[in-house]
């Protein structure tokens, strides 16, 4: 398929770089120049705006926020503008369920496709393929773009045609991310403060009742000395956490433990967390039990 890609954060740059070693023709935008250069060396065609990257059977976008998200979208020449008819943008960003809505409505009235494709995993995965990806929208459009979720993904779960399905699965789900980090976190803070090694109890949780994929990444970077490199930004783990809040007050759904995941955000924000991946939420205890320095 011939696709623009827009969006080369440390997710968007290995889901790009697994569409063209799929075969995809591929077509890159950034809005920040720069970032390119690999995927250019690997065979992409580098656009020089929004509207270059639309020439396509469909374009992606891996984007931050909805801010961007908008800006991207319904700019002068931006995607609505930009993408022709019968063709299909595939919003993989993390962004709030109103925007979604907004998103199918004006693409609706555009007679463009409109899917919402969210994914799980590190940026290491997505340069692998082996992404988790949500997908929701019309059967017609997922459809088209299967082959492209198939490049980026191990496996696609669909849920439903209604594509802001998506994003509230996401949400729910770093939601239950965070919560891991944070409840990991203390457990970890305790027993080593009581002279059990860390790493020994982490490997102890995560070969036996614990063998997950959330507890063993985290677990590992919950007793790492070392600062984690960052794959998802600490200000944008807070930003999903907020939007979560804004689905569950519009839902009327009590949340008491996402209402503390947010004050704890908060506070590493204020601890200097702005440039921390964010699973640095899992060594909060640990720094707040005197065993650690977030800073070092």
């Amino acid at each position: 398929m011939r696709i623009g890609f827009i969006g080369l954060g440390h997710m968007g740059r290995g889901m790009a770089g697994s569409l063209i070693k799929s075969g995809h023709e591929v077509t890159v935008f950034n809005r920040t120049p720069g970032k390119s250069a690999d995927l250019e060396a690997a065979g992409a065609k580098v656009a020089a705006d929004v509207g270059e990257a639309c020439d396509g059977d469909a374009v992606v976008t891996m984007l931050s926020n909805d801010e961007a998200v908008e800006s991207v979208v319904f700019g002068r020449l931006g995607i609505i503008d930009s993408l022709r008819k019968g063709a299909v943008h595939v919003s993989s960003s993390t962004i709030s369920i109103d925007l979604s809505d907004r998103l199918a409505a004006a693409h609706a009235d555009a007679g463009q496709g409109y899917v919402a494709a969210t994914v799980l995993g590190r940026p290491n995965l997505a340069a692998e393929g082996q992404l988790f990806v949500i997908a929701a929208g019309a059967d017609e459009a997922v459809n088209a773009v299967a082959p492209l979720l198939s490049a980026v993904g191990r496996q696609t779960t669909r849920f439903g045609v209604k594509p802001s399905n998506a994003n509230m699965v996401k949400l729910s789900v770093n939601f239950l991310f965070a919560s891991v980090m944070e409840s990991l976190g203390e457990a970890v803070a305790l027993v080593a403060k009581g002279g059990i090694d860390k790493a020994d109890y982490v490997e102890f949780l995560t070969t036996t009742m614990f063998n997950a994929p959330a507890y063993k990444t985290y677990g590992e970077l919950a007793v790492s000395e070392q600062p984690a490199p960052v794959g998802f930004a600490a200000p944008l783990g807070f930003k999903d956490i907020r939007l979560a809040i804004a689905a569950s007050e519009k839902l009327g759904v009590p949340m008491p433990l996402l209402s503390l995941l947010h004050d704890r955000f908060v506070e590493l924000m204020a601890s200097g967390g702005e440039h921390m991946d964010w699973s640095a939420i899992g060594k909060l205890a640990q720094r707040d039990a005197g065993m650690l320095d977030l800073a070092a």
